[in-house]
């Protein structure tokens, strides 16, 4: 397929964990683009070619120029498959190396080119068409988290005991799936003010949603979903014969998998929680100003505060060392834990998916711990320092939390420290990595990860719009 011409051209390997020869990069490199050749691109967008050409010209820094110019468009290069299915526009869109689309991801690559679809059509059509797409995805299955296009093609996870349906390649249920596909309807609507979307079946798997939320607070103790795997990493099922651990019904939502696909290791997942918070307000507004259903939109932000008053209550808690801070996860009994995850949503991202100001004092302190010796998953190395994750073990930084990091940063000396140690840390390759070893670039995990290209893209354009003066300092 056209999408694979990007790991042909570059000569990667699917899901490969690489290590490439030590170098100079900065001197070695000649900055000619990464990009495949005009005609393999999977879409092509005039919008985001003319944006391309702007920042780049207004950015001192050839290196990080030239990474701007290979990431940002990455997503459109190497992962769309657009088509119009019965007159309504679909769009499929592939994690990178792993060819399923996850509803998470898939909203994530193309959420930086959304200011862009007022002023271009065709990429407004696709915007839309993966809208209709990820609303297939919610009627097939809401506890899934990846789909394939071809319903016939049989998933690597076959084996998992869950109910896998034609057309799932993964079945680990986390909130935030569905919070991605109603954070891409919301900002579709608002920017272009098209209601088109909002059609029936949007509808019902807006119903989906919500009933899915309430079932997962598991108030009378049971829930419809298990999940178990046979492989030999322990984070790859919950415990219990894939139930997780137990909670108490607090009016929080459980999770039984964390945005990086790992096993949550108590089920009220925080960052989570708080997007689900988001989400149904977004879903009650629309429901209310545009399908005219005062009832269900009731239901949503009734939800919504009720999950909103259990974070206050059960999940922002006193750390030996910073006071009150936001906890990572919670099991309404009175356990926590301490932590983030370097994938989105996370404590780090709040800020980002706008859940609270930069400013706010509970999210300074929050981000203060995060930052820290204090937090387990914050590492110090060599490369560079940033947020981890567990999905990649006790030695890799995530270049995605590092450009969090700076995306939530109030500072320029932490953003411009977090811009060098992004440029020093992409092994000469011209991308972005899942994550590399915290004293060793060169030994990273994804030569393909469309989602971490397109987000540092996202946080190039957000400096040239709001802090354009680093742009024009040589790093």
């Amino acid at each position: 397929m056209k999408r694979r011409t990007f790991l042909k051209q570059t000569g990667l390997a699917l899901g490969a964990v690489a290590t490439v020869p030590s170098m100079a990069f900065t001197s070695d490199l000649d900055y000619k683009t990464m990009r495949p050749v005009k005609g393999k691109r999977c879409f092509s967008s005039k919008g985001v070619e003319q944006l391309i050409k702007k920042v780049k010209s207004d950015m001192a820094d050839h290196e990080l120029a030239w990474l701007f110019e290979n990431c940002f468009p990455n997503t459109l290069d190497t992962t769309v498959d657009f088509e119009y299915i019965n007159g309504k526009p679909d769009t499929f869109v592939i994690t990178g190396d792993i060819d399923a689309m996850w509803l998470r991801d898939s909203t994530a690559q193309v959420w930086p080119y959304m200011p862009l679809i007022k002023k271009d059509k065709e990429l407004r059509e696709l915007i839309k068409g993966l809208v209709h797409r990820q609303t297939k995805c919610i009627l097939l299955d809401p506890y899934a988290n990846a789909f394939y296009k071809d319903v016939n093609k049989i998933s690597k996870w076959k084996s998992d005991r869950t109910q896998m349906l034609p057309g799932i390649h993964e079945r680990k249920w986390e909130i935030d799936s569905l919070c991605y596909a109603v954070r891409l309807a919301h900002e579709y609507y608002t920017i272009t003010g098209d209601t088109s979307i909002f059609d029936e079946d949007w509808q019902q798997a807006s119903q989906y949603i919500i009933q899915t939320f309430r079932t997962e607070q598991r108030k009378d103790g049971t829930t419809p979903y298990t999940f178990n795997r046979t492989t030999g990493q322990m984070l790859d099922s919950p415990v219990h014969w894939g139930l997780g651990r137990p909670v108490k019904p607090v009016g929080l939502i459980c999770s039984m998998f964390r945005p990086s696909d790992d096993a949550s290791l108590y089920p009220f997942l925080i960052p989570s929680n708080v997007f689900a918070v988001l989400s149904l307000r977004q879903m009650g507004t629309i429901h209310k100003d545009i399908l005219k259903d005062d009832a269900f939109a009731r239901k949503c932000h009734e939800f919504a505060d009720e999950v909103d008053a259990a974070i206050q209550k059960y999940a922002v808690l006193d750390h030996l060392q910073y006071g009150k801070i936001y906890a990572y996860e919670v099991d309404g009994f009175g356990n926590q834990v301490f932590m983030d995850d370097a994938n989105v949503p996370s404590l780090m991202s709040l800020a980002y998916l706008g859940a609270h100001k930069p400013t706010d004092k509970l999210y300074l302190r929050t981000r203060q711990f995060l930052l820290s010796e204090h937090n387990p998953y914050f590492l110090k190395g060599k490369a560079a320092e940033g947020q981890a994750s567990p999905h990649t073990g006790q030695q890799n930084i995530w270049p995605m939390g590092i450009i969090l990091r700076a995306m939530t940063s109030t500072d320029d000396k932490e953003i411009t420290k977090c811009l060098k140690m992004l440029k020093h840390t992409h092994a000469g390759t011209g991308f972005m990595h899942e994550s590399f070893h915290k004293d060793d670039a060169s030994k990273y995990t994804r030569d393909w990860f469309a989602w971490a290209n397109t987000l540092f893209g996202e946080l190039i354009v957000k400096l040239h719009n709001e802090r354009p003066h680093l742009l024009k300092e040589k790093l």
